[in-house]
């Protein structure tokens, strides 16, 4: 394996003095290593993997020095847009060295959400013309490869890419984290709200964690999942099908169950849902400060207000809550609320070791959902 502190140093005697990037689970102990070891300006966990595309543009156009993006593969849609529009060299022309984990490796056994964006990983990269390796699996071998990316970029100032598989980097423990904003588990408070639901309302549940937990609580409870819609993929998107449902379906209310870093990634979403008024529908961020999901990176969550965002896209009412004590006072008026409201539950990170995952596919989940709508 190679060590996230070698990968470093070849990356910075390279000149590569900027990182950003989204976190990925393939790359959690890279991620974990620079946040540790590089200064505060100079790593940017960004919003999404576009934003991170254009933050390294910055530093090069300030600077004339790369930087570095990172992201799990299902983040190249985010960044299609400025790799294009921006960096290529039929516009600006402007290098960085993108370090993307590759998910749903054919071959590789993984979550369905994977599997598609597995298959084209590399032929996206091929269409947007970017020269890219897979990262090797030692220091001499690696240090060839950085070798040859930065030659290309050097001539044709155009962004490079490498491409980390399953396993590739040695493990490395984030030591520089952040105190918990909330003693209130996540799953606590998932098992409180759901619990508070009446039996025709609907529930859209982020990526991750949280609809892992949500799916965990149905199947102990009564085993029926018909009332959620599990949003495996589609990092940030939540909210709005839970708009088009609320849209769709005047009469019944709708739940969306969001986390801080899926907020954060779109959070145009939320002037979306405030200047409809839509008097159905319930927003619900779960907020632990935290990429969870993908080796625990911290997130802007804790530092910002998403009710006062709220507020100022027209929601016509919010809470914020941190125990459980003050979620269950409040439970009863936000979902007695009408008009898009919004509650923010304040947790701590981290999930038991033994969550388990979804046993149905995808299309199950859509089939059965959509029956129970109709």
């Amino acid at each position: 394996m190679l060590t996230p502190h070698d990968f470093y140093n070849l990356c910075t005697e390279h000149d590569i003095d900027f990182f950003t990037g989204v976190p990925d689970s393939l790359l959690k102990d890279f991620c974990a290593y620079i946040t540790d070891h590089v200064p505060e300006n100079q790593h940017v966990i960004a919003a999404n993997e576009g934003g991170a595309v254009a933050l390294a543009a910055g530093h090069y156009l300030a600077t004339g020095r790369y930087g570095l993006v990172y992201m799990q593969n299902s983040g190249q849609g985010n960044a299609v847009n400025p790799l294009t529009s921006l960096a290529d060299p039929d516009v600006y022309s402007i290098p960085m060295l993108l370090l993307i984990g590759w998910r749903g490796e054919p071959g590789v056994k993984d979550e369905p959400q994977h599997v598609k964006q597995g298959k084209i990983t590399l032929k996206i990269l091929d269409t947007l013309n970017i020269t890219y390796k897979l990262l090797p699996e030692n220091v001499e071998e690696t240090l060839l490869c950085v070798k040859e990316l930065f030659r290309e970029m050097a001539i044709t100032k155009r962004p490079v890419a490498l491409i980390a598989r399953k396993g590739i980097f040695d493990a490395y423990k984030l030591q520089n984290k952040k105190t918990d904003i909330s003693t209130l588990a996540r799953e606590n408070a998932i098992q409180i709200i759901v619990a508070a639901l009446g039996n025709n309302d609907i529930v859209v549940s982020t990526t991750g964690m949280i609809s892992r937990e949500l799916y965990e609580y149905r199947e102990a409870v009564d085993g029926n999942h018909s009332r959620d819609f599990l949003t495996v993929g589609s990092m940030g998107h939540a909210s709005q099908i839970a708009l088009g449902i609320a849209l769709a379906k005047p009469h019944r209310q709708v739940f969306c169950l969001d986390g801080d870093g899926a907020a954060i990634m779109h959070t145009g979403a939320i002037a979306i849902i405030g200047s409809r008024k839509v008097e159905n529908f319930k927003h619900i961020i779960i907020n632990n400060a935290a990429h969870d999901s993908v080796g625990g990176q911290p997130t802007v969550g804790g530092e910002i207000s998403f009710t006062k965002i709220a507020d100022a896209c027209g929601y016509k009412a919010t809470w914020s809550v941190k125990t459980k004590d003050e979620l269950q006072e409040i439970l009863p008026q936000f979902c007695a609320s009408s008009g898009s409201s919004l509650l923010e539950v304040r947790v701590g990170k981290g999930a038991r070791k033994d969550l388990g995952r979804p046993k149905t596919t995808p299309k199950e989940n859509k089939t059965g959902f959509m029956e129970y709508l109709a």
